[in-house]
């Protein structure tokens, strides 16, 4: 690849790894990798800090992903390199390199992308997702559930091999970033949705 190539992939890394949700609960006081689940994304935020801060997370945590995606667009850049660039934003946010590539799980970020990348398929994806969660109080159910459904929509509108490939790939990253998650839904032992996360409580 030429090196702008690998300088728009580097930018949208960067900018998917601004780690918001470890900066408002630094505002805060709070190690938000040490509480709870230790993740940055705005479910711990939620847990920790109240629906104000994650509010704010969770808005942030999308709209990097999306605008990764537009700004990249502006530059007249599609296909599989847009897919590259929504990958490399998940992955920003995934493993910062601002904090020592750790971060977030990757699920609002990737609906981020996926709003800017196609916002049909966000938009029909979305509901499942919520509903998922809000049936089940499974955070983790329904990012997972939503991400195969982004790929399933994808497949069934006939979008292009390289935008079904990107879904695949963001779902698997979803469903490896849950992988602990998926221990305690087979366990029984899952935190639920409104749950309470102290600061003295270990993150696991």
């Amino acid at each position: 690849m030429e090196w702008t190539t690998w300088l728009i992939l580097l930018l949208a890394y960067l900018f998917g790894a601004i780690p918001a949700g470890a900066w408002v609960a630094r505002y805060y006081g709070v190690d938000i990798q040490k509480v709870g689940s230790g993740n940055t994304g705005a479910t711990n935020i939620l847990r920790t800090l109240g629906a104000g801060p994650a509010a704010l997370v969770a808005v942030f945590d999308v709209f990097k992903g999306g605008i990764a995606v537009l700004l990249a667009r502006l530059f007249n850049i599609e296909g599989p390199l847009l897919g590259g660039v929504a990958l490399a934003a998940v992955l920003g946010h995934n493993y910062s390199v601002f904090l020592r590539f750790t971060g977030g799980k990757g699920v609002a970020t990737s609906f981020g992308t996926l709003l800017f990348l196609d916002p049909l398929v966000a938009l029909l994806t979305f509901p499942v997702g919520v509903l998922t969660m809000w049936l089940t109080r499974f955070v983790s159910a329904g990012s997972m559930i939503g991400g195969l459904t982004a790929v399933v929509v994808t497949i069934a509108l006939g979008r292009p091999l390289w935008e079904i490939l990107t879904l695949l790939v963001l779902a698997g990253l979803i469903f490896w970033t849950h992988r602990e998650n998926i221990k305690r839904l087979q366990a029984g032992n899952e935190r639920r949705l409104g749950d309470k996360a102290s600061n003295s409580e270990v993150a696991k």
